[in-house]
């Protein structure tokens, strides 16, 4: 074989959405069914944190072990330390995987347990969840983007509002549906949907409304 030889992983680690409420976002158990599936067709041992056990992906016989535990990064490093998968899949768990894969990465724990990421890397689910850098590199490739400000307070907010002028969009980041996102047509609509914004998300998004 010429070239660097590409090594199929042994154990494969996914994490599940978390605890979802019945009739609600089905597409993350389905995906994160296939992937289990796709991976046991090619003799890889699959092991599962997701602690709803009203999945399919959490069925007996589906997965090799599956841990119904929360999806966040001190439970996931525990059973990293235990599992020692060699990689991880951060792309079937929608917002909470997603954003459980982002802190232990920041953390420094992928890296101190040699977990590789499959699928999406870490940095560009860090721009395409954070929407000043989204906008960054949006506008690198000649996107033309709404005049916009991120911000992390309600006070910065209401004095983007301003510089940008009502009516406002405001985009919540690393929020599953953008909880809190909407249009702000006058400054007491804003506070009240800044409120609910920074209640799920620890940035949000000021920009003009077209």
């Amino acid at each position: 074989m010429t070239g660097k030889e590409i090594l199929k992983p042994k154990k494969v680690l996914v994490l599940g959405s978390g605890a979802l409420q019945i009739g609600q976002a089905g597409e993350f158990d389905y995906s994160g069914s296939q992937a289990i599936k796709a991976l046991k067709e090619e003799g890889i041992k699959v092991i599962v944190i997701n602690p709803n056990i009203a999945t399919v992906q959490t069925s007996e016989g589906f997965a090799d072990e599956v841990y119904f535990l929360p999806v966040t990064p001190g439970f996931v490093e525990r059973v990293i330390e235990k599992e020692k998968p060699d990689c991880i899949l951060l792309s079937f768990g929608g917002q909470t995987a997603l954003n459980c894969g982002f802190e232990l990465d920041k953390k420094g724990v992928l890296k101190k347990h040699r977990v590789k990421v499959l699928g999406t890397p870490v940095k560009t689910i860090g721009i395409t969840e954070d929407r000043k850098l989204f906008n960054k590199e949006l506008r690198k490739i000649g996107v033309l983007v709404p005049e916009s400000k991120a911000v992390n307070s309600k006070e910065d907010a209401l004095r983007a509002a301003e510089w940008i002028g009502y009516p406002v969009m405001v985009r919540a980041a690393f929020a599953l549906g953008g909880k809190g996102s909407g249009i702000a047509r006058s400054k007491e609509e804003l506070s009240q949907m800044v409120g609910k914004a920074f209640s799920s998300s620890a940035q949000i998004l000021v920009e003009e409304s077209l």
